[in-house]
């Protein structure tokens, strides 16, 4: 996980990646780093053996992540380190730059990559040679080898372990949820839709599936394509934020294009997610007639246009030409644009929108409005498995059912028992983002105190554990709070509250006042004020951060 103040949405700022960072860093001897200060020159932090030094990275400023790691494993004569770093669009303060754990994942919210480049902190390289026990060993295990047969033999992470993200987009398509051009359609065909469904590409295109340290799911596609796009297969392959966000969501259906645009955000250490919306936002603007090419320096913006968004990503990671005013966040992008494109500007506190729509998913509006980062899937609840509580559904991976949450609730709803099971499932993602665990590993809460406890000897419980996750959300909002946010900030963009113009979603959009009083259940539910969103003192005090006070607005 990375953290800091968000250049984006000058408010708290997360992001969490895969890989092996973390597991080398605590082999290396520590367990976290904290960065402060602005280096005069570019430099790489080196860690090895509990040493830490910083180097000179002059040489290095300007390349793309896969040229860096290379000229840091030679210079350092260690093929085996493990380096996260920015590329050049974190080095051109791309608004939504990204931190990347090696050439495959991504710290890709909050424009993190920014942060590093504005400190000149090219990468961080790290060797571990410590082996990490735990204080029970033989139940890490047990637990390791039961999680493993069970992805084995397909009763946990099935669809994850064969295809990845992004298996079935003809679904997405019949349900709404998959975003076309700037979620303003519904029109994408199957055919579209299936070509940018890994069930589709990956028998023709993929080389097999990866995984991150230790992981028995492995979920990341690797793919190879040669011609006119060529993509190398050392860069991964297109997850599905990528294949919503640069692929539907601009119109784009080549799904040779779309793994191209996925290498180069790679490359360049930039975040699909904005870079997609911002696209497709400056693509319907064009359309509109708000912007023409002597705005975007002759560059005509269609959507539908391969070639356009591969350049494109080029232009906003090196801040050149119409790419420099696309490298900016959403919101401002189009103040920039006029008229009326901040109406479908799709980004709450200017983080662009993932590539799940709220219109289908229900809970995704109450979590894109409240989430501490702005829009963020991975803080919020996907309603769309709660509708029954069969095998496939949320409750059936007992973390819900253990915190007394026993019954589906309909897609539709945004009543008091979908707004309860957002807050409590918000809650448990904090512990999980707290606890560095991944959603694609189907721990329960009950299993994670088990490994925890196996872990480190201690004893906690699953309500301190819950404790952990709440402590977390509620010190996010004072953070955002003493940055200047307030609850008019937790609000959605003017399209979301209206129908698409085709598709599944053309019947009606969010109702505004359903939503304003989910807010409010929200805020008392997390023991905020129902009006403000301020934390009370007694939450603050309950949770053993009463410090944190000192920082709430003053009345």
């Amino acid at each position: 996980a990375v953290g800091a103040k968000s250049p984006l949405t000058g408010g708290f700022g997360v992001g969490e990646a895969g890989g092996s960072f973390g597991a080398e860093l605590k082999r290396s001897g520590f367990d976290a780093i904290i960065i402060r200060g602005k280096s005069p020159k570019p430099v790489y932090l080196w860690i090895k053996e509990g040493v830490a030094e910083l180097r000179d990275a002059s040489h290095l400023w300007g390349k793309i992540t896969g040229d860096t790691e290379q000229a840091i494993a030679e210079e350092l004569n260690d093929r085996r380190i493990v380096c996260t770093m920015i590329g050049p669009a974190g080095e051109h303060l791309v608004k939504y730059a990204c931190v990347m754990n090696g050439l495959k994942d991504a710290a890709g919210r909050s424009g993190l990559g920014a942060v590093m480049g504005s400190k000149n902190l090219k990468a961080i390289a790290v060797r571990g040679t410590t082996n990490i026990t735990g204080a029970d060993p033989e139940t890490i295990r047990t637990m390791a080898r039961t999680m493993a047969e069970d992805v084995r033999e397909g009763r946990k992470a099935a669809g994850m372990a064969a295809w990845g993200t992004g298996a079935d987009q003809v679904s997405m398509l019949a349900t709404g949820n998959l975003p076309t051009r700037n979620f303003r359609d519904g029109d994408f065909t199957e055919e579209q839709a299936r070509e940018i469904s890994s069930t589709d590409f990956m028998p023709k295109h993929g080389l097999g599936m990866e995984g991150c340290w230790a992981c028995a799911v492995r979920c990341k596609k690797v793919v190879k394509f040669e011609g006119k796009y060529n993509v190398d297969p050392k860069y991964g392959g297109p997850e599905y934020e990528t294949l919503g966000s640069i692929g539907s969501c601009t119109g784009v259906s080549d799904i040779a294009a779309v793994s191209r645009g996925s290498q180069l955000c790679n490359e360049y250490g930039i975040d699909v997610i904005g870079v997609g919306v911002n696209m497709a936002l400056a693509m319907e603007a064009y359309e509109n007639g708000l912007l023409d090419k002597e705005r975007t320096g002759g560059v005509e913006l269609k959507f539908g246009d391969g070639d356009l968004m591969v350049d494109l990503i080029t232009k906003i990671s090196y801040r050149e030409g119409i790419g420099d005013r696309l490298a900016e966040g959403p919101e401002d992008l189009a103040r920039w644009i006029g008229g009326d494109a901040h109406r479908y500007a799709m980004a709450v506190k200017n983080q662009a929108y993932p590539a799940h729509e709220p219109r289908f998913k229900r809970a995704l509006a109450l979590g894109y409005a409240v989430s501490p980062t702005g829009a963020d899937h991975m803080h919020s609840l996907h309603d769309a498995g709660l509708q029954n509580a069969d095998a496939n559904g949320f409750l059936a991976n007992g973390t819900l059912r253990a915190l007394g949450l026993l019954e589906p609730v309909p897609l539709e709803s945004l009543g008091w028992d979908k707004v309860r099971l957002h807050t409590v499932n918000q809650i448990d993602r904090g512990t999980q983002n707290c606890l560095l665990v991944c959603n694609f590993v189907p721990w329960s809460l009950d299993d994670r105190v088990k490994l925890i406890n196996a872990a480190t000897g201690w004893d906690v419980s699953t309500v301190e554990l819950y404790n952990v996750g709440e402590r977390a959300m509620t010190l996010a909002r004072v953070f955002n709070l003493r940055e200047g946010l307030t609850a008019e900030d937790d609000r959605l963009p003017e399209r979301s509250y209206g129908p698409t113009r085709n598709g599944a979603l053309a019947d009606g959009g969010i109702d505004r006042e359903e939503l304003h009083e989910a807010i409010q259940m929200y805020y008392g539910m997390m023991g905020w004020d129902e009006e403000t969103g301020v934390p009370t003192r007694a939450t603050l005090e309950r949770l053993d951060v009463g410090w944190a006070a000192q920082y709430l607005p003053k009345r």
